[in-house]
């Protein structure tokens, strides 16, 4: 690693402090254990069972070529991220990418949205893992107890994360072999010897046009909205730069290779999925939560439930880990800019080197807002919220890196990774997908929702927006936070 002007080589700890900081976190992250972070968090279990019912009613098996489309528009995100890593390897990701392309204010604003965005995904997630859990222990959980299973997965998840980071690479390690075995292996079984429907199928939509008023576009746009979901979190690999040797080269090849690969595990698996279904007319006429067990218990037969049921359960624990380790440093990083109400506590470390209080603070918030779950429309709007606010973000951090190069204010080619010409082009057209993704997700679809869905769920993403963006301004025009901050170098 080279200094500034490319002569003196320089530590990874110098060159934190060469931006500003001081080393506080445990610097013994590689590349593997990055890759598996940024594994665990797109997860092929979270990103696809979750939404493989609703993407066939969307648009019936045809529904892979939006998965294609949603995984090509983030390779291009990603490239641009992998860019922005190598340049700037700092804790807090799009926070700190955004603060020195455009500037204090613009990069407080994009650091409050991602890190609400990371809290309101780590309670959804945690709600997933608790219908999950109880499903092993033989529960059919009602809405309350529902989130009470789901309080007790955050628990867990932040128990392993205040132990430290040896146990966090184990938890995140086993993790990503459970993905294995839940998404490879149970994915190439069933697309080799239990594939019930021809190639075909891909070409058709079962009549999915119907539940959009006979409209095919409004099928496989919604499609696509639904398909966005499977590809969100490999920015997780950047948010814990400061914990990973040799950032500025391993962090882009983390970041590259956790979406590259879960994208094509997941793309394998909806195609081994939607051949084995047993009915698949079946899915495109009902919107279903759960498609996956009633399918694996019929290939392989009844023993394998419990089995299937645990591996799943320790996919989603891994992918709650990620998240939650992804929100406490990006809260981390804005305390320690003083950015944030409580700074002086979110940015203390233990003698663990980890930033326990903000690990805290993200199990309190994600708590409170699981306990809106009792109220399960409002838990489906706050899930829906996730994938829109996540495409929010992107719009901030690829908005800022276009206008920071188009004006002169970040030269890429002084990160280890380069893109050169490409760059622009890759930027450009990064931009373009998730400015439209943010709008599609925020598509009012009611057919996407149980029938009598509240208003309020059915505009779900654009009113929890407006909360944030609102609240926001407000806090920013109030307490100037974005004045408190360090001088960026």
């Amino acid at each position: 690693m080279t200094g500034p002007n490319g002569s003196l080589p320089v530590s990874d700890e110098q060159q934190l402090a060469s931006m500003g900081y001081k080393q506080e976190l445990r610097r013994k992250l590689g590349v593997w254990t990055d890759f598996a972070l940024g594994f665990a968090f797109v997860s092929p279990v979270v990103g696809l069972y979750s939404i493989l019912g609703a993407g066939m009613f969307a648009n019936g098996p045809a529904w892979v070529w939006a998965l294609l489309i949603a995984l090509t528009g983030q390779i291009l995100l990603a490239l641009v991220f992998a860019e922005l890593a190598s340049q700037y390897p700092i804790s807090g990701g799009i926070y700190q990418w955004s603060r020195r392309l455009v500037g204090a204010r613009y990069g407080w604003f994009a650091g409050w949205m991602y890190a609400w965005t990371q809290i309101i995904t780590l309670a959804s997630v945690c709600y997933f893992s608790g219908f999950w859990a109880a499903e092993l222990f033989g529960r059919r959980p009602d809405a309350t107890e529902q989130v009470v299973w789901s309080i007790g997965v955050l628990m867990l998840v932040t128990t392993v994360g205040l132990l430290g980071q040896n146990p966090l690479k184990h938890a995140v390690n086993l993790g990503f072999l459970a993905e294995l075995v839940a998404s490879v292996a149970l994915g190439l079984l069933l697309l080799l010897f239990f594939a019930r429907n021809d190639w075909s199928v891909f070409f058709h939509t079962l009549g999915a046009q119907n539940n959009w008023d006979g409209s095919a576009t409004s099928g496989f746009l919604a499609a696509i909205a639904v398909a966005g979901w499977a590809f969100i979190g490999f920015d997780a690999c950047s948010a814990v730069s400061e914990e990973v040797r040799a950032p500025t080269r391993q962090v882009p090849r983390a970041l590259l290779l956790s979406l590259i690969v879960v994208g094509l595990v997941i793309v394998m698996n909806a195609v081994a999925t939607v051949r084995a279904q047993p009915d698949a007319a079946g899915l495109v006429r009902t919107l279903t939560t759960d498609p996956l067990t009633p399918m694996v218990r019929e290939s392989f037969g009844d023993w394998v439930s419990k089995p299937f049921q645990a591996v799943v359960v320790t996919s989603f624990l891994a992918c709650a880990l990620a998240i939650q380790t992804t929100a406490t440093r990006v809260l981390y990083s804005l305390g320690r800019d003083s950015a944030l109400p409580l700074s002086g506590q979110l940015r203390k470390v233990t003698s663990r080197q980890v930033p326990r209080n903000a690990v805290i603070t993200s199990t309190v918030l994600g708590s409170a807002i699981l306990c809106i779950g009792i109220n399960e429309s409002a838990a489906g709007t706050l899930i829906a919220f996730t994938s829109g606010g996540y495409y929010m973000t992107f719009l901030l951090a690829a908005g800022a890196a276009l206008y920071a190069r188009m004006r002169g204010r970040w030269n890429p080619d002084l990160g280890a990774f380069r893109l050169g010409l490409w760059g622009v082009i890759a930027n450009a057209l990064a931009l373009a997908w998730v400015s439209f993704e943010t709008v599609n997700i925020a598509w009012r679809r009611p057919e996407l929702l149980s029938p009598g869905a509240l208003w309020y769920r059915q505009w779900a993403v654009p009113l929890i927006g407006a909360v944030l963006i609102v609240g926001g301004v407000t806090y920013m025009a109030w307490k100037k936070p974005h004045t408190r901050g360090r001088a960026m170098r």
